[in-house]
């Protein structure tokens, strides 16, 4: 589904806890996540480190969409 949102001209950002899957089937730009069961979160922080880590993994998602790139990248949550 990402490929062919991206043919039609709109940028895609595929935020997975499996990156070699995300080369293989070809999204253009990924950002890692951090689990399969939580992949936006960590259940075992406290609510603000919960916060500032889903920051963190939203902020780099928006930097990779408005990234211009010319292959497939694996931009990485500082």
């Amino acid at each position: 589904m990402v490929k062919e949102i991206e043919r039609a001209g709109i940028p895609v950002v595929h935020i997975c806890t499996v990156t070699p899957i995300s080369l293989t089937v070809g999204a253009n730009r990924i950002v890692p996540a951090v689990a399969i069961p939580h992949p936006l979160g960590n259940p075992a922080l406290t609510m603000a480190e919960e916060k500032a880590l889903r920051r963190k993994i939203i902020l780099t998602a928006l930097k990779a969409l408005s990234t211009d790139i010319t292959e497939q990248t694996v931009f990485d949550v500082e």
